[in-house]
């Protein structure tokens, strides 16, 4: 699966277990990270691990497994790396706190038009 793909069910996945403000940025020409940043948040601590263990769940199911995941403890802030494309799952107060989106400001996003509802 290439990283558009994945980036593409990732978003899917988030959608459908209510992830709100679904945002994929495109960090390939910046750093050598990864090819993608994928950014969601949840309105609970709760609601934040759920949608770490659905990506998790979903990929694993393809085959798919992360190279590292962090923050799970706190569930403020889940990091999972599955290399070319990192995902980002936040309590809503802590992705603001943070900003991650205002320093890759010059990444470009990605169109997830086709795989979120409104």
């Amino acid at each position: 699966m290439n990283s558009e793909a994945l980036v593409k069910l990732i978003a899917k996945t988030l959608d459908s277990k209510k992830g709100e403000d679904i945002v994929a940025i495109k960090i390939s020409d910046l750093t050598t990270l990864g090819d993608y940043f994928v950014m969601a948040s949840g309105g609970s601590s709760t609601q934040v691990k759920a949608l770490a263990e659905e990506v998790e769940d979903v990929l694993a199911r393809q085959g798919i497994e992360p190279r590292r995941v962090e923050g799970t403890p706190s569930a403020l802030w889940i990091l999972l790396d599955y290399q070319d494309v990192i995902v980002h799952v936040f309590y809503k107060e802590t992705r603001e706190f943070y900003g991650i989106e205002r320093l890759w400001s010059d990444a470009p996003r990605m169109d997830l038009s086709d795989v979120l509802t409104d």
